[in-house]
């Protein structure tokens, strides 16, 4: 093989690599049906919160009776969350809604 050759199949492989690690990524994520909400929190009230996302869009997601409130995989209160922290919401739809299962709050951002 010439070396042209060589580099085509190592990016080649590379790229297949790529490709099996993003899909590995998405299978492990998924929970169920569960929908996952990532973002940044823009908003939030007693029955709900709204979730800016990295391609800028706005989720709300209401919070039930079983919602789970964690920050680094401790328990919180719901009442911590504030406008600006890091979210990673597990939720399911309800009807047209979707309703939070868990809310984990990412570490502080300095």
């Amino acid at each position: 093989m010439n070396s042209i050759t060589t580099i085509r199949t190592r990016i080649q492989i590379a790229l297949l690599a790529l490709a099996c690690l993003l899909l590995l990524s998405t299978t492990v994520s998924a929970h169920g049906d569960e929908i996952h909400v990532i973002g940044i929190v823009s908003k939030i009230s007693p029955t709900a919160v709204s979730v800016t996302t990295k391609e800028g869009k706005i989720v709300e997601v209401s919070f039930g009776d079983k919602t789970s409130y964690l920050r680094l995989k401790q328990p919180i209160e719901k009442s911590t969350i504030k406008v600006g922290d890091r979210v990673v919401i597990h939720a399911v739809k309800v009807k047209e809604n979707l309703v939070a299962h868990t809310v984990e709050i990412g570490a502080v951002q300095h």
